[in-house]
């Protein structure tokens, strides 16, 4: 059992670096050549080239998949239980006003059923507070009238009081100390007079006594009415007056009471109205959002396009959504579908960081889809992505850039969002020139070298290289037009002379017929897809790097 479990444990490990070494190599993008207007491309003998002069393309090829330029996306709008009751057919074209989703829509009536009773309830709130601010206000004019009416009511009786009973009562004080004073002084005048004519007897002592009682009645009464002067000018003059003008300030003072507590309740019912204003439009609000809420659900097509479901895309990323049918249940705001316009395309391709410095928007680039492999369809750059992608648990120290290419024909193919595509993005293009086959040129350090017929064998000859291809390199110096080069690493008993190179510190490779060198040969064996590989840790010079044209590197000595 533990031989099967570790037999398990191998296999699955040899199965994930297999899978890592297919998708790393895939996602690596690297730069390939297209052969241009050149008749260097006629070899020689078997295994060698007859250098030319002539054109090539530099290229940056890449892959991804290809997206409609505009989509329109399709929501949930309801705040309710969204339960599907109609949908659309998955990848069915549409056009504008075509019927796409319908949601389960009872809830939301009867929702609007209770919106239109609390909306004609606070309608009717609305009227009854209307009718109370008018009828305060209609009796708050009358309570100041009579206000105003008890001020001057007052006024009038102050003025009356100081004009009228005020005089009255003071010529009736007046009258009544003159007449006293003059009765006394008369009948005081007749006892003077009484006393004398008693004395002579000429009246009796009777009659003086009574004459003597009438003075003094009349003095007690010229008493009184003093009295009474004294007492109506000291106290009741000032208490009348008190009075009658405090009853002038008590009505003016109850007529601004009236005025501020109508002010107050004409500010409560105009704020109780506001309320019942805000209060109805609230309602109003809310049975308008039911009422949209009940056009959303039925959702129909803003523009043509094609559908796509939502679930589809999350169900290609993550494998572990149900398509959408009825009776699914979308929360609010949860993406339901989009409608790619398939009538203008892009290609959304990767692109390694260390290359995206070499393409530019308007370039041009040829395209083929997996879905119409024979078809070789036009394109431009549109885009550069402003930020990388990482390349996620396969390579996280890989970024790629995502690059859009606008297809400009290809409308008719029928070609749809996340269809598989390759593309070729030209960056640059060598004119007029010098080249061989990228599998001729080998490198010893900074020193780049082909192997040219000598002989029985053949020599290492130094060369001076430019722009480069994965299929060709420029060839600046070193090589004429004519000349033979070899396509392949000789064996050591075909090389019959070698370049002067300073011997390396490792001892193991001064024997150039010893392993290490026999190693050295294997790595500078040319790949199948004419890549050179080179030994490990050996820099690939800079001129074998691409580069846009009219930014060419200069040639190396």
């Amino acid at each position: 059992m533990k031989t099967k479990r570790h037999n398990r444990r191998g296999g699955t490990t040899a199965i994930v670096i297999t899978i890592v070494v297919i998708l790393t190599g895939a996602a690596m993008t690297t730069l390939v050549v297209r052969n241009g207007s050149s008749s260097g491309t006629e070899g020689g003998s078997e295994g060698t080239y007859i250098v030319r002069r002539g054109s090539f393309d530099i290229t940056v090829p890449a892959s991804g998949e290809l997206a409609a330029l505009k989509q329109i996306e399709i929501r949930n709008r309801l705040e309710v239980r969204a339960v599907i009751t109609e949908i659309i057919e998955e990848g069915k074209p549409v056009k504008a006003g075509d019927m796409l989703i319908r949601f389960n829509d009872e809830e939301i009536r009867n929702k609007i059923k209770d919106a239109e009773d609390a909306e004609n309830n606070a309608t009717s709130a609305l009227i009854m507070a209307e009718s109370n601010l008018d009828i305060r206000i209609s009796s708050g004019e009358s309570e100041q009238d009579k206000a105003e009416l008890d001020v001057r009511l007052a006024e009038l009786a102050l003025e009356g009081w100081e004009k009228g009973e005020v005089v009255s009562r003071r010529q009736e004080i007046d009258l009544e100390l003159k007449t006293a004073q003059k009765d006394y002084d008369r009948l005081k005048e007749r006892y003077d007079e009484s006393v004398t004519l008693e004395s002579q007897k000429f009246i009796s002592r009777d009659e003086l006594k009574q004459d003597e009682i009438a003075m003094i009645r009349a003095k007690a009464r010229l008493e009184q009415a003093k009295l009474d002067d004294e007492i109506y000018e000291k106290y009741q003059y000032t208490e009348d007056q008190a009075r009658n003008e405090s009853d002038v300030e008590q009505a003016k003072a109850e007529r601004e009471r009236i005025k501020d507590r109508h002010k107050a309740e004409l500010e409560t019912l105009r704020a109780e109205l506001a309320s019942k204003q805000h209060q109805l439009e609230s309602r109003q609000e809310r049975l308008a959002d039911l009422q949209k809420q009940l056009e959303y659900c039925t959702v129909t097509a803003p523009s043509g396009g094609l559908v796509v479901y939502a679930t589809s895309l999350e169900r290609y990323r993550w494998g572990n959504q149900e398509t959408l049918k009825v009776g699914s249940e979308l929360h609010r705001n949860q993406l339901a579908m989009i409608l790619p316009d398939t009538s203008q395309m892009v290609a959304e391709v990767k692109v390694n960081e260390s290359l995206t410095g070499l393409i530019k928007p308007g370039q041009r680039a040829i395209l083929t889809s997996d879905a119409v492999p024979d078809v070789v369809l036009q394109g431009e750059v549109l885009s550069i992505s402003v930020l990388a992608e990482s390349g996620g648990w396969i390579d996280r120290n890989r970024r790629d850039y995502t690059v859009k290419i606008q297809l400009t024909d290809g409308n008719d193919l029928g070609l749809k969002p996340s269809m598989r595509c390759k593309a070729e993005i030209y960056v640059g293009r060598v004119e007029d020139t010098l080249f061989v086959p990228l599998q001729a040129v080998f490198h010893e350090g900074p020193t780049a070298y082909v192997y040219v017929p000598q002989g029985s064998g053949f020599a290492q000859h130094k060369v001076t290289v430019g722009e480069a291809s994965e299929l060709h390199m420029e060839v600046s110096s070193g090589l004429a037009e004519g000349d033979v080069v070899l396509l392949r690493q000789p064996h050591p008993g075909e090389i019959v002379a070698r370049l002067d190179q300073p011997s390396p510190p490792d001892a193991s490779r001064d024997s150039r017929n010893g392993p290490s060198n026999r190693a050295s040969a294997e790595q500078d064996k040319p790949r199948p897809d004419g890549e050179v590989t080179h030994k490990p840790g050996e820099k690939r010079p800079p001129a074998q790097r691409p580069a846009p044209s009219g930014d060419r590197p200069a040639a190396e000595g």
